[in-house]
């Protein structure tokens, strides 16, 4: 379908896909098996200044927004969901600091993210506080110019090779999540250390760690809007950021079934190719649907969230909902197509299922994105 994109827009994914299919692709594999973090793909989307595609130029970005950050996500996604997730996810921790913070932080730590010369992590997540938010159980007290922090992150994603964090903890635990304030930490601060580093299923080229705090002293000019503020900094993240999620969700379900096309075209059963049975046209035209439906989704709500029009909480869960599960489903049905070699580590194809499983999970499980949807349609109904 034609999405309309403009000539620059055209050029931005257009630079993104050689870089997939040059430098991520070739690499994939390997860094899965690893687990090491590709800090030369890295390099290379920051030499391309594809950093701050979503950032104001004023900040030495490109000025675009939601949408241009989905189309390169996208992009990598199809080659690698880990290696795009490293990407993706210093761009989940640099909005808030674009959202909450004012002239000074923005001067000050927005350039360097824009450029990728440093990345960065958003650090809600603890052992107890997954989709409950309000749970969290860090603390940051006030000590004159400055606050203490104490506590610890779990499932962190760019863990300790992000440069510049963006913590969410109680500054007030009797106001419940009217009492949990962000912050800005920059690695290399007095008490901020890390943790474990996780072993996952997939995304595996992507650093998951555990932050710890430890009297950790952050100034307290490094609070994102003030005390109090720092469940309102999450949820207006996340209402712009779950298309990201869906983006590298819809980049891993087309990348898994380019692959499933070019293998049944090729793969030969009863003398002719497997594309040839009616059984895997239909599957095949069923996962093209699909893909084709998130993306019209994706795009939709991400140029919606640019064009700041609406509430966009709704739309947004749905995005990220619709395409992770659609993802899913399509990778898992393309391991049917490959057979009995869709299971084995000799082809791709069993890694887009394990990269597909955690976009169902992070930014919000998609059981948690259904009770934001129906929550939006019950106040939209109830304005009637």
């Amino acid at each position: 379908m034609d999405y309309l994109l403009t000539e620059e827009q055209k050029m931005m994914q257009d630079l993104a896909r050689k870089i997939a299919d040059e430098k991520i692709r070739p690499v994939a594999k390997e860094l899965d098996e690893t687990c090491k973090f590709p800090y030369e793909a890295m390099k290379v989307l920051a030499d391309s200044d594809l950093f701050g595609v979503y950032l104001p130029e004023e900040y030495g970005g490109f000025g675009g927004g939601v949408f241009e950050l989905c189309l390169v996500t996208e992009e990598l996604s199809k080659a690698c969901g880990g290696i795009a997730v490293c990407y993706a996810a210093s761009a989940l921790g640099t909005l808030p600091i674009l959202i909450m913070g004012n002239d000074e932080q923005k001067k000050k730590y927005l350039p360097d993210l824009a450029s990728g010369k440093k990345l960065a992590a958003f650090a809600v997540t603890e052992p107890e506080a997954g989709s409950d938010a309000s749970a969290i159980q860090t603390t940051a007290k006030k000590e004159g110019d400055h606050y203490l922090l104490n506590g610890m992150k779990h499932f962190i994603t760019n863990g300790e090779v992000a440069d510049t964090y963006v913590v969410i903890a109680m500054t007030n635990k009797a106001k419940g999540a009217r009492g949990a304030t962000a912050f800005i930490v920059e690695k290399g601060t007095k008490g901020f250390t890390f943790g474990k580093k996780e072993d996952k299923l997939g995304i595996r080229a992507s650093a998951t760690s555990e932050l710890v705090f430890n009297d950790c002293k952050v100034p307290a000019e490094n609070i994102l809007g003030k005390e109090g503020m720092g469940f309102i900094a999450t949820m207006r993240t996340f209402d712009i950021s779950r298309p990201g999620v869906a983006a590298q969700a819809l980049g891993i379900a087309q990348g898994a079934l380019d692959l499933t096309v070019a293998y049944a075209m090729q793969r030969r059963q009863f003398g002719k190719a497997i594309s040839s049975f009616q059984g895997i046209q239909f599957m095949l035209a069923d996962m093209a649907t699909e893909i084709e439906a998130a993306r019209a989704l994706v795009y939709s709500t991400a140029r919606m969230i640019d064009a700041k029009k609406g509430n966009v909480a709704g739309v947004s869960a749905m995005s990220k909902m619709y395409a992770s599960d659609v993802a899913m489903k399509v990778t898992v049905d393309c391991i049917q197509v490959y057979g009995g070699y869709g299971y084995m580590k000799d082809y791709p194809i069993e890694k887009y299922m394990r990269d597909a499983k955690i976009t169902q999970i992070y930014e919000g499980t998609n059981q948690i994105q259904r009770n934001i949807i129906a929550a939006n349609l019950l106040k939209e109904s109830r304005k009637k």
